[in-house]
């Protein structure tokens, strides 16, 4: 059974850090690009950042990009996302996913196969 354990949300003044983690079980994490999304409040759940199998390649939303960096352990099955300037218009719930198409560092959320829980981040002005 596939599990992505979504943590590190919480609430921050706008100019501060986070860093999710999502913690990968059932499957050989090492063969999956992963991604984070996020869907704020009456919204799409929107693209935000994807690594690729061996935490090379990387995409970033234009939103987030030199603001956010995305990485993976592969020894500890484990994928990050490092949230730096955050600003009130990050704030949603985050989820991390799991695209066991190497390489294809996808934005589009339908090629995703597994999905973590998701955590609150909120951002306050």
């Amino acid at each position: 059974q596939v599990q992505l354990v979504v943590s590190g949300g919480g609430l921050v003044q706008a100019g501060g850090s986070l860093r999710l983690s999502c913690a990968a079980s059932g499957l050989t994490f090492s063969n999956y690009d992963m991604g984070w999304y996020r869907q704020a409040s009456g919204k799409y759940r929107e693209f935000v950042a994807a690594v690729s199998w061996d935490g090379g390649p990387t995409i970033y939303a234009d939103s987030v990009k030199g603001r956010f960096t995305i990485a993976r352990d592969n020894d500890r099955n484990t994928a990050f996302l490092q949230m730096n300037s955050l600003k009130p218009e990050d704030t949603a719930v985050y989820y991390c996913a799991a695209d066991r198409s190497k390489l294809r560092l996808s934005p589009i959320r339908s090629n995703y196969d597994y999905w973590g829980q998701g955590t609150q981040v909120t951002v306050s002005s």
